[in-house]
Formats: structure tokens, sequence, C-alpha cells
């Protein structure tokens, strides 16, 4: 943890993104900015996909877009957590960053149903994961990689997944020290032309 206080306004979280600082609140009313190490980061070309999940993916079960209902992503994010972190004023501040187009949410749908997806923060080179969930078996690995293979169709070139997780280590993500991870970070000013627009074809497994 590096601070407490301060806000959670746009200008506020981008400034705090490209130095790979993140809110996180431990009690209602006071954030927290942390900016752990060694930092857990897949790198989208390195996304492992097991042959079990190969096999799941080619059946295709679900249909992924992006942004088309980000809100709710991050609000069913909050819900699948008993000690949630995204209460509702992070809840608002992540929305006004999709608004501005640095937010984006990618969402596994049976019919008309949302039983997957996650969102983060895209600057540059970098996206910035915050949370998944996931109500349907495969749904957030499904995300993840469509997730990786639109990152790699558009150059981006590292997928912060911020602390290690067995789940995120299984799809390939690495522990990565401060310089290593810093070093990345140089990317966040890097233009991009990233459209979110998802292709069918990126699940091609």
């Amino acid at each position: 943890m590096l601070a407490a206080g301060g806000g959670l306004s746009p200008d506020w979280l981008l400034a705090a993104y490209r130095r790979g600082i993140y809110p996180w609140y431990n009690d209602p009313g006071e954030i927290f900015w942390w900016s752990p190490a060694p930092r857990m980061v897949l790198l989208p070309s390195h996304i492992h996909i097991s042959k079990s999940l190969r096999k799941f993916l080619k059946k295709s079960p679900f249909t992924i877009r992006f942004d088309t209902a980000f809100k709710e992503v991050v609000a069913r994010c909050a819900d699948s957590r008993d000690d949630t972190w995204i209460l509702p004023e992070i809840q608002a501040a992540y929305c006004r960053l999709h608004a501005l187009g640095h937010a984006h949410s990618v969402e596994c749908w049976q019919g008309e149903a949302l039983v997957g997806g996650l969102y983060g923060v895209h600057l540059g080179q970098q996206f910035f994961g915050e949370s998944m969930f996931s109500t349907s078996t495969n749904a957030s690995k499904a995300a993840l990689v469509a997730l990786s293979r639109h990152c790699q169709a558009w150059e981006i070139s590292a997928i912060d997944c911020q602390m290690h997780t067995q789940h995120l280590e299984s799809m390939g993500a690495q522990l990565y020290d401060r310089d290593a991870f810093e070093a990345m970070l140089e990317g966040c000013d890097t233009p991009s032309k990233a459209d979110w627009c998802f292709r069918s074809e990126w699940m091609n497994v």
C-alpha cells in the first residue's frame, strides 16, 4: 500500500494507472492505493489454453461481446465477492472512465444471459485488469482468452493482473519484479488505435 485518501476522478485514476497504482477500498469511505511487487502480468501472446479448455471453446458455448454491458459487468464482479472492494463509488468511477473510452468490458453471454466477464482500463499498449466473474463453467476463462486475442491483434503488449492467483497462473500469467513491470508502463503513453469491437475469428482456438 502506498497511500490513503485522494479521489476517484478520471484524471486522478489515469495518473495512478500510468504509474502502476490502483485503488482498493479496505473500508467504506476510505480509499487505499496499491502497487504490489512482484506484479502478476499476462503477456497476451503467452496465454495458455489447456487442451480441455480448447476443446470446450471449439463448441462455441458463449457469445463474446465488448462494451455492451459495462455497468452490469462491474456490478456482477462486485456481487460475486463477499468482501468486495468494488463499492458503489468505485463502480461509478469506472463507469465514468468507460464513458470516456478508457475502461472496457469483455462479456460472455449465453442467449440473453450474461454469465461471465471482466473489466479493466486500457492505456496505450497496456490493459489493466480489475476484476472478473463467472456463473457458468469456463466463462471467465473465455473472457480472458478473448481479451488476449484482442490485445494481440492491436499490439497491446501486457495485461496487468495485479495479484497472483492459481487461476491466472494456469492461464499463463507470471510474476514480474518491480523494475520489469515499471518498464512495461512506458507503453501507457504510446498511442493506440485499438478498436474495441469483437471479432469472432479471434476465438478460433
